[in-house]
């Protein structure tokens, strides 16, 4: 007989190999990592798509306990424990009411960087793919934002147009907030916040300038010259050149981090205090194939 999890990994591999006919395949990208010729574990797998399915239900939960329908959602793609970070990588979730025939399902819109090049592009995708990324570890970081400004966001997150509006393809890991071309993943999702919570805003110098006078305010990560000097020579997706001068020369850093973006929401009141979710026991087989069907089409957006 297989077990709970094994019915999920069943449930996913399926949906996986139907929606590789019917979608245009999309690279297996990192935010902000190059791209590697490794192939996960089984293990890895199974800590993955538990997570999903876990988190799945507890915003299922929150959903029907507290309201919850928007949410800034961040994931732990790598160790940043040497810049006192916690979180890699932040999307947009919302529920979806209308998924899987009306029972509802959550989605996910951020930006990814194509394996290590300058570029990116946006993705609407389910939990299990936004959590099936190579986790560093398996917990997910939630802020949930509060009615009044999820019932402006929720309807136009459904519009693809919209989304796209600021996005910058040219892509920098640690993009200066306040001027430049580059845009970075979780720049993307604070700008598009300030897109979507004000009609006024319609430019990337707009998103700017509301999130000047909203007080929004970027961290600063120290980085030495050689591993600046290393990391541009190195990678195509990590550059300085934007940055203020005389602060770049000292080392500091300022780039949009999950953890300024948590810290802004709350003391704006645009959200409540973030939260950590953990992998927590699985409920039935049955609840589990929903979960693990409620990853969603991966719909890939330019």
């Amino acid at each position: 007989m297989k077990t709970p999890l094994e019915l999920l990994l069943r449930g996913v591999a399926t949906i996986a190999c139907t929606l590789a006919l019917l979608v245009a395949p999309i690279a297996p990208a990192a935010a902000g990592q190059n791209c590697e010729a490794r192939r996960p574990s089984v293990e890895s797998m199974k800590k993955d798509l538990a997570l999903a399915a876990s988190v799945a239900l507890q915003l299922d939960e929150l959903a029907a306990k507290e309201g919850a329908r928007v949410l800034v959602i961040a994931r732990a793609g790598q160790n940043l424990a040497e810049y006192g970070l916690r979180w890699s990588h932040l999307g947009i979730a919302y529920r979806d009411e209308s998924a899987l025939d009306g029972r509802g399902a959550w989605r996910v819109v951020h930006k990814l960087n194509q394996c290590g090049s300058d570029r990116s592009m946006l993705y609407r995708q389910g939990l299990a793919e936004f959590f099936s990324d190579g986790l560093y570890t398996h917990e997910a970081g939630i802020a949930v934002l509060s009615a009044e400004l999820a019932a402006r966001l929720l309807p136009q997150l459904r519009n693809d147009a919209l989304l796209a509006r600021l996005h910058e393809p040219r892509y920098n890991m640690l993009a200066y907030p306040w001027s430049g071309p580059y845009q970075q993943s979780n720049q993307w999702a604070l700008e598009t916040l300030a897109l979507l919570a004000d009609p006024g805003v319609n430019s990337r110098a707009e998103a700017r300038a509301w999130l000047r006078a909203h007080d929004y305010r970027p961290q600063t990560i120290r980085v030495p010259a050689v591993k600046r000097l290393g990391a541009r020579i190195a990678t195509a997706h990590i550059a300085f050149d934007d940055h203020p001068f005389d602060r770049r020369m000292a080392g500091q850093i300022d780039t949009v981090t999950v953890e300024s973006v948590f810290t802004f929401l709350q003391r704006a009141q645009f959200a409540s205090a973030p939260r950590v979710l953990r992998a927590q026991p699985l409920p039935p087989p049955l609840r589990l194939e929903r979960a693990a069907v409620e990853q969603g089409p991966a719909e890939r957006r330019s």
